[in-house]
């Protein structure tokens, strides 16, 4: 390490991060000191690193516990010069070896960093998934959403591994379905839910990626959810002719400022009742056409229901403890014969709407839709009236419709190419 004229460094912390979260393992640096790279030499550090995992076929890599560099900046012109030049220097060699900007930044919410960052993309929002920690889980799901209303706005905002295996396996990974992430498990080999795996990624290895950063909805921004005993957090986002909508009841565990961790402040919360509704969803009129009226269609994933939402109705729902719910919310399309039309997606993933990729009607004169569609399983639409026929890639195939709720049915078989999208078109 000598030509990178390292020294070792004892980190000193303010009173109020010692105050509010003591650390043994940086106490335990602050008597044994670490290794602090030279700031002018530490670019051939990270670029001698990198080139050699990218020679060795990685693509990418996380950076963790950045946020230590703003304890080490004595001597070195402070915590923003220090966390500047070393950022500089990241991402100047994750540019160089990594073409697709492979970086995650992790522990890296001090400002210095955050500021600091002007490639990075990726930024963990929550603390670790803690598969032993029965406390961790509700409160993990409520933390990455609401730092995502600051960082989700320069950043992706990440939410961290999560077993496929695992008692609240289906909670977070519905978590992930509307977080608008990048989706990755932590499995022991040969020990994964496959059916729940189904949810969240198609066959070719792709996911139904939501298109923005999810966030709490207005009615959540100022309640705990966690906390306040009668609250349902709620997560919103956007895909590109729907909305989706994350319901959590996250009761009953949160941060002790005795005990400096997560902790279950009540071991048997009761049931949290909230509402759903269309504009629980910001930009859904931007999705929708002109004509638009304000009237909705909602799939419930669990349930399988597709219900119809005049415009400004809500629909109530009640969860028990550690419960949760995906919410699909597409804008009604009135079609020139005056049916009703809404497209759900793949009825059988978490983000429904995201397998819709095109969607149009009223070709050549005639009352139909015509949709691109990706992905395989069964699809979903709501319609006021049956259709006469339906056609994938100019086939006709049978269909199911539901007289009493609306929901037409058709099941698409797995593509032979990557990300192929299916010619969906249906006539009345």
């Amino acid at each position: 390490m000598e030509h990178y004229e390292s020294n070792i460094t004892f980190p000193i912390s303010s009173p109020g991060v010692k105050s509010n979260q003591p650390d043994e393992a940086l106490d335990t640096m602050a008597i044994n000191g670490l290794g602090l790279v030279n700031p002018e030499k530490v670019y051939h550090f990270y670029d001698e690193l990198h080139s050699y995992l990218a020679s060795a076929g990685i693509d990418g890599v996380k950076v963790d516990v950045q946020n230590i560099l703003e304890t080490l900046g004595s001597g070195h012109g402070g915590r923003v010069k220090l966390a500047r030049k070393y950022h500089q220097a990241l991402e100047a060699s994750i540019s160089r070896n990594f073409p697709d900007n492979g970086i995650i930044c992790c522990m890296s919410h001090n400002t210095d960093g955050l500021y600091s960052a002007k490639r990075s993309a990726v930024i963990r929002a929550s603390d670790d998934f803690w598969p032993r920690n029965p406390a961790s889980h509700t409160i993990h799901i409520a933390s990455v959403a609401y730092n995502t209303i600051f960082l989700g706005e320069f950043m992706q905002p990440d939410w961290d591994m999560f077993h496929s295996l695992h008692p609240m396996a289906e909670y977070h990974a519905a978590a992930r379905a509307v977080g608008g992430c990048p989706i990755y498990v932590s499995d022991k080999p040969r020990h994964h839910d496959f059916n729940l795996l189904k949810k969240l990624v198609l066959p070719d290895g792709s996911i139904l990626r939501a298109k923005l950063p999810g966030r709490p909805t207005k009615d959540c921004l100022f309640a705990d959810p966690a906390r306040d005993g009668k609250s349902l957090l709620k997560i919103w986002n956007m895909n590109d002719y729907s909305g989706v909508v994350g319901v959590f009841n996250c009761q009953g565990a949160g941060w002790c400022k005795v005990g400096k961790k997560n902790l279950i402040h009540d071991e048997n919360p009761g049931t949290v009742t909230g509402i759903i509704r269309a504009k629980d969803i910001d930009y859904l009129s931007t999705v929708a056409d002109d004509k638009w009226t304000g009237d909705a269609v909602i799939f419930s994933h669990l349930c399988g229901e597709v219900f119809y939402l005049p415009k400004d109705v809500s629909i109530p729902i009640t969860m028990k403890s550690r419960e949760y719910e995906v919410f699909t919310v597409v804008p009604v399309k009135e079609l020139s014969n005056g049916v009703k039309f809404a497209p759900v997606g793949l009825i059988k993933m978490f983000n429904s709407g995201g397998a819709i990729k095109e969607f149009g009607s009223g070709f050549n004169g005639i009352s139909n839709v015509s949709m691109k569609v990706r992905g395989c399983g069964l699809f979903g639409a709501y319609s006021s009236a049956r259709p006469k026929l339906i056609n994938v890639d100019s086939e006709e195939v049978e269909f199911s419709y539901e007289e009493e709720s609306g929901l037409v049915t058709t099941e698409l078989s797995v593509p032979e190419k990557e990300l192929y999208q299916w010619n969906i078109s249906i006539d009345f």
